[in-house]
């Protein structure tokens, strides 16, 4: 849901509840995000303003409940999550970028910075290719975009597998998703682990 409210919070906030998962987002200083986790056969109609914010506080922490601010929705959707990607990102002369060529959930928030990451690569690739006369750089365009691609896949799956709740994985799968979360919260090379990837790899990663 998106709202004209404050965010409740100058950093994202993170929920996983055993009433499901929740995220709490900025989009600037007068507009927020919200995430809710609901079963896929659930209708937006059945969520009024009400309703989602009701919801959402059941999900946060005390502190975050009496910060949050609430209000009229301006967008409100839901949206089945999915990792999609397409290999190769080139057919000839058409070049795929952004959501055209990946998809991830947003728990990693990874969706921008894939777009952004594909959109300098191939305008390098085609400025090499005018200036320099140089087919090297829109050659190897789709497989230095993939190796990021997969990267970012594969952390915002394992991201995505860590804080949403899975009723149908019974009380072994919670109780491996609880002692992951408490290693990532303990461990400093975990906790670095996860910051490397959440905030990103160098663009040279690997090469």
């Amino acid at each position: 849901m998106l709202s004209d409210t404050p965010p409740v919070h100058h950093e994202l906030i993170y929920a996983n509840s055993t009433r499901g998962f929740a995220l709490c987002s900025q989009r600037s200083a007068t507009r927020s995000r919200y995430y809710l986790q609901v079963p896929t056969t659930d209708k937006v109609e059945q969520w009024s303003d009400d309703a989602f914010w009701t919801e959402l506080r059941h999900r946060l922490d005390p502190e975050a409940r009496e910060h949050l601010v609430t209000g009229p929705s301006i967008e409100k959707s839901i949206a089945p999550l999915r990792s999609f990607v397409t290999e190769p990102m080139r057919f000839g002369r058409m070049f795929l970028a952004g959501d055209a060529a990946h998809i991830v959930p947003p728990t990693g928030a990874k969706g921008l910075n894939l777009a952004a990451t594909d959109v300098k690569y191939l305008s390098t690739a085609i400025i090499e290719f005018y200036a320099d006369q140089t087919e090297a750089g829109i050659d190897a365009y789709s497989e230095r975009c993939l190796r990021r691609v997969w990267r970012a896949e594969r952390f915002s799956w394992w991201f995505t597998s860590l804080m949403h709740h899975f009723p149908e994985n019974g009380d072994m799968g919670q109780k491996f998703q609880d002692a992951e979360l408490d290693y990532l919260i303990h461990s400093e090379a975990g906790s670095r682990t996860m910051a490397e990837n959440y905030v990103g790899l160098p663009l040279n990663f690997g090469e």
